[in-house]
């Protein structure tokens, strides 16, 4: 880590303009198609379509998404796409940046290749670089208690990535960030704790403000390099200089893909969850007392009860351990409305007993510990500190075009699926475009 003004992201605008090589290229690649399978597995849902048809009225075009009766501009899918990437909370995110920087980048990105304005190739460098920017961005934005991190620091990373994908160069993609960091909005976890979908929109005004931010920058206009450490200042109340990646580490490749969906947070209840099913799956309405065990972060951020609206289920740890115990997973389909009426899933949660690990509060690690007790008094047990996306566990391609079919496939069927993956990996010459075209 290193020092730097927090509005100078001038050496990584240089290291990543050309993007990754190798395995990091293969490793970006996939991050950009598990953020595509969760924005067809988004659309999936009727709110998202309603949400493309609201904005087709004032950004119409030839775009036309999965499942959307109205064309959009590029600038209008690119918002709907944001939106539809979390709707199911399975998409990818970085831990030193407490958030998910492909958030606003990955959507810019895919409608450019929607609207035919791109090639593949140069969609892949500038969601690298957009990455690379936002990804810093989050180490540098700690948001405080009560805010959301999505749709605030994104814009920076999806300012870069649009100005890159319009054909700007080096200089014009730095004024495009210094404007989005002198406009970079805070949002409220309120939503969420209210059980309200409007977080969901969050990200598509990352992915808005952000191409503002190129075309202003495009148009000659500019901001102060000191306006993203003001913000903070005024914003966050930090007074201490913040730190971040320096240019030749490529954050990219540190980058998680969820193999559930819901926030990571609960990803380890749930994976202890699963190594315990199959001793008390039969037993499910014999179990008295579920004690979960776990970091404090996760505590603050998943602690929701008795949740009643889908949002409030993704981050919820004790609804994650009683859909992965009944359901075997923790999938989108843990957080429909079906499931969400299943009395069998909401005496289980209600029995979760959520309790700090403060050892791993301590140490700054991710973990869960769950005990299941029966009426018998059989007490079985489950301790997890990794899981699939952690460092050194990342998701192989076979795993993350699996999880694509299974999200995704649904909506738009298998070839359709597997074609996308096709163009997004490199494999193949045919056009993106007249897919969402002919949708």
């Amino acid at each position: 880590m290193t020092a730097r003004p927090e509005g100078d992201f001038d050496d990584v605008i240089a290291f990543a303009w050309d993007g990754p090589a190798g395995s990091v290229a293969d490793a970006a690649r996939l991050l950009l198609l598990d953020s595509l399978g969760c924005m067809i597995a988004g659309l999936g849902h009727a709110a998202p379509r309603r949400f493309a048809d609201a904005l087709a009225i004032t950004m119409p075009g030839a775009v036309r998404l999965p499942g959307c009766a109205a064309g959009l501009s590029e600038a209008g899918a690119a918002a709907v796409l944001a939106a539809a990437m979390c709707w199911d909370e399975a998409n990818e995110g970085l831990a030193r940046a407490h958030g998910r920087p492909a958030l606003a980048v990955a959507p810019l990105c895919i409608a450019a290749l929607a609207a035919g304005r791109v090639a593949p190739g140069a969609v892949h460098a500038a969601f690298a670089l957009g990455y690379e920017i936002a990804g810093r961005a989050g180490e540098i934005w700690r948001i405080r208690p009560g805010m959301h991190v999505d749709g605030s620091w994104h814009s920076l990373g999806a300012a870069a990535a649009a100005a890159r994908l319009a054909g700007g160069d080096a200089a014009e993609v730095a004024r495009a960030i210094r404007l989005a960091a002198c406009q970079i909005p805070f949002a409220l976890y309120a939503p969420i704790a209210a059980g309200m979908d409007g977080r969901n929109s969050y990200p598509a005004h990352a992915v808005l403000l952000g191409a503002m931010a190129a075309a202003a920058a495009r148009a000659g206009m500019d901001a102060p390099a000191d306006g993203l450490a003001e913000a903070r200042r005024i914003a966050l109340l930090h007074e201490t200089p913040a730190t971040r990646a320096p240019a030749g580490e490529w954050l990219i490749e540190q980058a998680y893909i969820k193999p559930f969906a819901g926030v990571r947070h609960a990803h380890y209840a749930a994976a202890a969850a699963l190594e315990l099913r199959a001793a008390v799956v039969s037993r499910l309405g014999d179990v008295t007392a579920l004690r979960l065990e776990t970091y404090a972060e996760a505590l603050r951020y998943a602690g929701n009860r008795a949740p009643a609206r889908a949002i409030q289920a993704q981050f919820s740890l004790s609804w994650a351990v009683a859909a992965a115990l009944m359901q075997g997973d923790l999938g989108p389909s843990a957080y429909t409305d079906a499931a969400l009426a299943v009395p069998a899933l909401h005496r289980l949660e209600g029995l979760v007993e959520l309790t700090e690990n403060t050892a791993l509060t301590a140490a700054e690690k991710r973990g869960a510990r769950l005990i299941v007790t029966l009426a018998s008094g059989e007490c079985h047990q489950a301790s997890v500190g990794a899981i699939a996306g952690d460092p050194g566990l990342a998701l192989d391609g076979a795993a993350v075009m699996a999880k694509c079919q299974r999200f995704a496939a649904p909506v738009i069927g298998d070839a359709a699926m597997a074609r996308l993956a096709a163009v997004i990996l490199g494999a193949d010459n045919a056009a993106p475009h007249d897919f969402f075209r002919g949708t």
